[in-house]
């Protein structure tokens, strides 16, 4: 029973540490709207009318472009890791974008005065966004790739925890910097600095150690039939892979049989969660708090330090618990329903009873209603379209088209979030109520509406994706599989037999 149970730790453990990189990419991309939303920054940058007050077009736009640039140069960095990955390998390309995300993160820390800081910012987030780009394209990939198809789900998911546990530490450290540092260049060098968390990468080895690889993440005898059959499966697809797509370029990976229609799923999930509402709560967290009653810079980032901890407990205990019992489809169904029914609730609330703007007011009930709603909404969030849309598109790519899948998935995800994040501050001003009833209906009108579409994967290894996609039939995989595993019992055989004529002599 232990043993089963512990059976795939190292697993486990390799993802872990691949991940711990993405702790930076939730970080990175919660960290700015509460910098930006600090006093003393706003007043250091000329954010702040002659009278004091905030100037909100000029807020507004620079908000939108410290959190935006990072999202324009993750685009170009997650495209740009698909070539890389393929002639380097998963390792080094972690390697190399980290070090660019390091330069980036240096530049925005190093930023002073007003003369030049904002330039500094701004070239450093765009250098750190072309790193987090390229690891949030290659982590998954790696990840994947080593994973038993029994808890892939789970092991994949595992990103989604490490994102959600770097926006949390965002939120917190933007509320100690609120309470206990008023004044200089530290609000927002301290913060900024912070990126500056180490990442531990590992290399998943080569071909012909394939086996002993497997065998040790598995922890099982190199000789096991579990492990002679899942080399075998890969092998099989690996063979057809080759010789049906030999010389791959972008245009056979794309229009390969039962390729494109992964890609669309893969553009087109992403382009949904990001207009669903939840990176525009996550990114501008303190001002959607103080858009629903939360006054005052303390209050509001107290109040998103809390969403940062729900967040990161339900995302947990999905990906822990629920994700291989509820299945892809079913889950993301239900988070589309449940988040679309909360975005409805807040609207009508923030429409029936606005809030005071008086930040020396302490948030009335119906604010307090608005913040649970979001509380109960970032649960349903973690459930579906949170950690599943990484799950999902690591599942359907094969294994020798998976760096271009994921650089497209990756692509499309930092597209849309730079578009969003761009945008949503002068929504937030101009929209008012109706922001929360346009993202309800794009959670139910869109997001479940795909979700009832795609094909379920749970449970199923990469090795079924082609069969599922139509890249080949059932009964040719089992064919393949077979063949392959007549090779290793013979290889097998033949092995023992010289052992056998060696102990005689």
């Amino acid at each position: 029973m232990a043993a089963g149970l512990f059976q795939n730790i190292r697993v486990y453990y390799l993802a872990f540490i691949v991940y711990w990189g993405i702790v930076l990419f939730g970080y990175d991309t919660g960290i700015a709207g509460g910098v930006v939303s600090q006093k003393y920054f706003q007043q250091e940058f000329g954010l702040l009318n002659a009278d004091g007050t905030k100037n909100v077009k000029r807020t507004n736009e620079v908000s939108s472009n410290v959190v935006s640039v990072l999202q324009a140069g993750a685009f170009f960095g997650a495209l740009g890791s698909a070539p890389v990955s393929s002639k380097i390998g998963r390792k080094w390309t972690l390697v190399a974008f980290t070090l660019v995300f390091s330069v980036g993160a240096i530049l925005t820390t190093v930023a002073k005065d007003k003369t030049n800081g904002l330039a500094l910012i701004y070239a450093g987030r765009v250098i750190s966004g072309f790193g987090v780009g390229g690891i949030s394209a290659v982590a998954p990939a790696f990840v994947s790739e080593c994973a038993p198809k029994e808890v892939r789900g789970r092991i994949t998911g595992l990103f989604q925890i490490m994102v959600a546990i770097g926006v949390m530490l965002s939120y917190f450290i933007n509320f100690g910097i609120s309470a206990h540092v008023k004044s200089g260049p530290n609000v927002w060098r301290i913060p900024f600095g912070f990126q500056l968390v180490p990442a531990g990468i590992m290399l998943f080895d080569r071909n012909d150690e394939a086996i002993r690889n497997l065998a040790y993440l598995r922890r099982l005898p190199e000789d096991h039939p579990d492990v002679a059959h899942e080399i075998a499966e890969i092998e099989a697809q690996i063979d057809e892979e080759r010789a049906a797509r030999s010389g791959l370029g972008v245009k056979e990976a794309f229009f390969g049989k039962g390729n494109f229609i992964r890609f669309v799923i893969a553009f087109v999930i992403f382009l949904l969660q990001q207009w669903g509402g939840q990176n525009s709560v996550g990114y501008y967290a303190p001002q959607i708090f103080q858009s629903i009653g939360y006054t005052g810079t303390t209050n509001s980032l107290l109040a998103s330090g809390i969403y940062g901890i729900v967040k990161v407990v339900a995302t947990a205990l999905f990906v822990f618990f629920l994700v291989e019992s509820l299945g892809r489809r079913l889950s993301l169904i239900i988070s589309s329903f449940g988040m679309g029914t909360l975005f409805f609730i807040i609207g009508a609330i923030l429409k029936t009873h606005p809030p005071s703007t008086d930040p020396n007011v302490a948030p009335p009930p119906a604010s307090k209603a608005m913040a649970a709603m979001l509380y109960i909404y970032v649960c349903f969030y973690s459930m579906g379209w949170g950690p599943l849309p990484w799950v999902y598109v690591s599942d359907i790519f094969p294994t020798r088209t998976r760096h271009f899948g994921l650089a497209t998935a990756s692509a499309s995800q930092w597209l849309w979030n730079f578009v969003v994040s761009k945008v949503t501050p002068s929504m937030i001003t101009e929209l008012g109520f109706k922001i929360f009833l346009m993202f309800g209906t794009v959670n139910i009108g869109a997001m479940g509406l795909f979700a009832f579409f795609i094909p379920e994967t749970k449970g199923r290894s990469l090795e079924d994706m082609d069969v599922i996609f139509g890249a080949i039939t059932a009964e040719e995989r089992a064919a393949h599989i077979a063949e392959h595993e007549r090779v290793h019992d013979h290889t097998k055989n033949d092995t023992r037999s010289s052992r056998s004529d060696t102990e005689k002599v």
